[in-house]
């Protein structure tokens, strides 16, 4: 979007996928105090038909459930505090339409209390959260072979899982690496279809931003530019957008180890605090970044595949890509193909991060991984551009 060539209407003047910021914003931030409060407003007609669609939900249910998504999302921090060092996660049950918090058998009468207080279920398991993340860290330690592709601590098993290509299971390296993993800790073990890619692609029409012949996809606007994923381009690096005309350059860039970058804008472009819903919903206003739980739904998109919605599966997944491994993600249900790589997920109206990878494709489903937004935002210092 030059300001003489606007390809869409409306506020989604973004590049190709997903958002532009504008003015007006609150700092992004990673603790309860500074993070802005999830809109009350009610959701789209669009937003309710595609909930319906993904999850197969009536009006109604999928207006109960994005009403206690956000609910959980404002409690979620409250119950971790209140279950102190007995904390062992939470995930949203989208059966109950509420959060569950677990807690381990040392939680005191007034730990329970105060987290039931906050508004979650409880839920006793026997390892504390501190535990499953140390063990887990161990795990971070290890050399992974490439048919290992994730693992993360699973709090509803309460322990670590790790994916592994189903037809590479009985492979040797596997298995040593399997034996090594369950030295740490408690570990459970699930098969997927491939190893775990990241989402880039050459150069190819549609509504991108190129860096020499590869193309990917904008993520959230922040002052000054926007954030993206770190495999699309290295510092320096100069940007293009869909028209063909210059954007920017990287200005921050980090891959593998994280999958973070962010682009300064200028050149006639500018930005609003808009992720593009690609006429499959509204075009969506991003308004915070606070985090949602593990278990509620999420929406992404890109400029390859565009909109398509699925559910958070795991906080703090380590990622295993031919290139190296990725940690602190954030593991979904959401499909994803080459070319959007770096676009948004949204939860509501709440940033959550840039797309990463994954695999499968979104004819046949898949799982997608995206790189959290705050610890983008917090790296480089940058500012979030809310509506």
């Amino acid at each position: 979007m030059r300001r003489r060539g606007i390809r869409h209407v409306g506020l989604a003047a973004l590049l190709m996928l997903g958002t532009f910021g504008a003015a007006g914003t609150l700092p992004a931030a990673a603790s309860e105090a500074d993070a802005p409060t999830p809109s009350a407003a009610p959701a789209s007609d669009s937003v309710i038909t595609g909930m319906q669609r993904t999850f197969g939900l009536t009006e109604k249910q999928a207006e109960a459930r994005l009403g206690a998504e956000r609910t959980a999302i404002k409690v979620a921090p409250k119950a971790e505090k209140a279950a102190g060092s007995a904390y062992a996660g939470s995930w949203f049950d989208a059966t109950s339409n509420r959060l569950t918090v677990a807690v381990t058998g040392k939680a005191t009468a007034a730990q329970r209390a105060a987290v039931e207080a906050s508004g979650a279920d409880l839920r006793t398991v026997a390892r504390s959260a501190r535990e499953l993340d140390a063990a887990k860290a161990r795990i971070d330690h290890l050399t992974a072979p490439a048919s290992v592709t994730s693992w993360h601590v699973d709090p509803a098993a309460n322990t670590v899982v790790v994916s592994v290509v189903g037809a590479d299971k009985a492979d040797n390296d596997v298995q040593r690496f399997l034996a090594k993993a369950r030295e740490t800790g408690p570990v459970t073990v699930k098969t997927v279809a491939t190893p775990a890619r990241t989402f880039a692609a050459g150069t190819v029409g549609g509504d991108p931003y190129y860096t020499g012949n590869v193309r990917c996809s904008i993520g959230f606007s922040v002052y000054g530019g926007f954030v993206t994923a770190g495999h699309c381009g290295q510092a320096g690096a100069g940007v293009s957008g869909w028209d063909g005309s210059y954007i920017g350059s990287f200005q921050g860039s980090s891959f593998p180890g994280d999958d973070y970058a962010w682009v300064s804008v200028g050149s006639g472009w500018w930005t609003v605090p808009v992720v593009l819903g690609w006429g499959t919903v509204s075009d969506q206003l991003v308004r915070g970044s606070n985090v949602a739980p593990v278990g509620t739904s999420i929406c992404r998109s890109g400029s390859t595949s565009h909109w398509h919605c699925g559910s958070v599966l795991a906080l703090n997944d380590t990622v295993n890509y031919s290139q190296g491994a990725v940690y602190q993600m954030t593991k979904t249900s959401v499909c994803a193909e080459p070319g959007d790589s770096g676009g948004s997920f949204i939860s509501g109206d709440q940033a959550q991060g840039v797309t990463s990878g994954g695999w499968g494709n979104c004819t046949s489903g898949g799982e997608t991984w995206f790189q959290p937004i705050n610890e983008i935002l917090n790296r480089y210092g940058l500012r979030l551009h809310t509506a």
